[in-house]
């Protein structure tokens, strides 16, 4: 339609239609985040509100999230370009149903963390910025998932990368420096490969749109160049990702912050490096995927495989989880590495459970130091005595990130077998179920000389000692409510999967398919 002043036909070049008020959901994670973060930092001094700013901004995130994921899931892929320019050109956010679970999952977990930080944080981790920090490092989180550009992917990651040291370094512990310094160093490499990678991408095809992208790679296929960036991307990502042999930073650093702390990057970052792998490998590059294959299946064995001899060989509670988190990275990389639709499904599906059952470990290592008076095993022990409910909570969430029934972990593995099976990749299939077995052990070690044992090591015949004073932490809802809400989840991911076997089934379609993601970016004009 032409102007009537100059003749132009603007519908060639912008976005002329009214965007429908659903579509603004897509980007109100970022307005809402940036907004809150900027209340809680002008009201840094007031340290009694800004735990209640937070956490209303948190939960309208959760609102702002779900019902993205509604729409997506009844009108498909949303997609939003700034200064209304027509795609490729702009900044574009395109929100799938992969990346809007991932970003109402994550949401979930923030404002459990929120609620949580209500008690754990201190005045002076308040004032120096603990929510500030956590709802800007949202806003990175859900741009990145939310986003359909490739450099401001890398934006977002950069965000999330700030607040995340921030938040690593509250306190000014000797020990927060040093863990931070070598999460520092690593995560700058990795995010450095990341935007050199994606200035050669931009060199080689001119467009910075995911989907256009992922047309042009389809139609010139795999290049040397084009392989060259992708194991650049794979380098970058894997580092992020905490994968094998570049995770050395993460047990050296996630058990130095505050135990909320560590909770929220136990669920949140390395998720976003894995998905940012499969938005890479499966949406815009499925050629070097397959050829680099069996170098992604080797990285996932090894990744599983450090991790949980790692998780094995610790003392100190807080360190055995962040192997396990590592564990858990090479399960998703082993999907990954497959890349069937069934392999990508089980991916965001263990993502999904990853987010929530480690998330609420690290909330239940937390009670268990207000308990006991300490995080290491040696000096743990009649946790069952002083309270059952718990031990039973904790046992749940152990066999929950064992992949045990009927918790939350177990349907993701049951379908990372059988697609490890069904294309071959008996190796694949073998690694995860004795990762699983390692984990129950891990686990189980845990439950037993913290829970099951009478009292710390060195008591006689190990019978039962009084546990130091429980902190008044361990009467307040705000630790109670947020793991009961996580350990929901948990169950209910394992007793009902069928709706997120759908959920994980459709995003995996619409990674390895993209032609419904394309025609949702370009409309009429492809």
């Amino acid at each position: 339609m032409a102007t009537p002043a100059t003749g132009v036909d603007l519908a060639r070049a912008i976005v002329i239609d009214p965007t429908l008020p659903a579509d603004w959901l897509v980007v109100a994670p970022s307005i809402l985040t940036i907004l809150g973060g900027a209340i809680c930092l002008m009201a840094r001094k007031n340290t009694e509100a800004q735990p209640r700013v937070a956490i209303l901004f948190l939960t309208l995130l959760v609102l702002a999230c779900g019902g993205l994921f509604v729409h997506v899931l009844d009108k498909g892929v949303v997609n939003m370009v700034m200064g209304r320019w027509l795609p490729p050109f702009g900044i574009a956010f395109t929100a799938d149903i992969t990346g809007a679970a991932l970003a109402l999952t994550a949401s979930i977990v923030a404002l459990a963390a929120g609620i949580y930080g209500a008690v754990d944080i201190d005045t002076s981790g308040r004032r120096y910025g603990f929510y500030p920090f956590l709802l800007l490092l949202m806003t990175g989180v859900c741009g990145a998932f939310l986003t359909g550009d490739i450099f401001n992917l890398y934006v977002w990651f950069e965000v999330l990368l700030i607040s995340s040291f921030g938040m690593l370094v509250l306190g000014n512990e000797k020990e927060q420096l040093d863990g931070a310094v070598k999460y520092a160093v690593l995560n700058i490499i990795a995010t450095t490969l990341f935007l050199i990678s994606t200035g050669l991408l931009y060199g080689l095809f001119g467009t910075l749109n995911m989907a256009d992208i992922a047309i042009k790679t389809r139609e010139s296929g795999l290049t040397g160049p084009l392989a060259s960036i992708a194991v650049l991307y794979l380098l970058a990502f894997g580092m992020k990702a905490a994968a094998f042999p570049v995770n050395f930073w993460l047990p050296a650093s996630y058990h130095t912050p505050r135990i909320v702390v560590s909770a929220v990057f136990a669920g949140l970052l390395t998720k976003v490096g894995v998905y940012a792998l499969l938005r890479i490998f499966i949406l815009l590059m499925p050629q070097a995927r397959i050829a680099l294959t069996d170098v992604i299946a080797l990285v996932a064995i090894a990744t599983m495989i450090t991790g949980i001899f790692g998780a094995l060989a610790q003392t100190d509670i807080r360190r055995l989880f962040g192997y396990l988190v590592i564990s858990g990275i090479g399960s998703m990389l082993a999907g990954l590495a497959i890349g069937t639709t069934a392999a990508v499904a089980g991916t965001i599906f263990y993502a999904i459970h990853s987010v929530i059952v480690m998330t609420a470990l690290y909330m239940a290592a937390g009670i268990m130091h207000s308990m006991g008076g300490s995080y290491s095993l040696r000096k743990l022990g009649g946790l069952y005595g002083a309270s059952p409910a718990f031990a039973a909570v904790f046992l749940v969430l152990a066999f929950g990130v064992a992949g045990l029934p009927p918790f939350s972990g177990f349907w993701p593995k049951v379908i990372l077998v059988d697609a490890a099976l069904a294309t071959g990749h008996g190796w694949l299939a073998g690694t995860i179920l004795l990762t699983g077995l390692l984990t129950s052990i891990a686990v189980g070690r845990v439950w037993v000389f913290a829970f099951w044992r009478g009292g710390a090591e060195g008591t006689v015949d190990g019978g039962a000692v009084a546990l130091p004073a429980a902190d008044p932490v361990l009467t307040r809802a705000a630790v109670w409510l947020p793991l009961g809400v996580l350990l929901t989840l948990v169950v209910l991911l394992g007793v009902l999967p069928e709706p997120f076997f759908q959920i994980s089934g459709r995003g995996a379609s619409g990674l390895v398919d993209p032609l419904g993601y394309v025609r949702a970016v370009f409309g009429g004009s492809l």
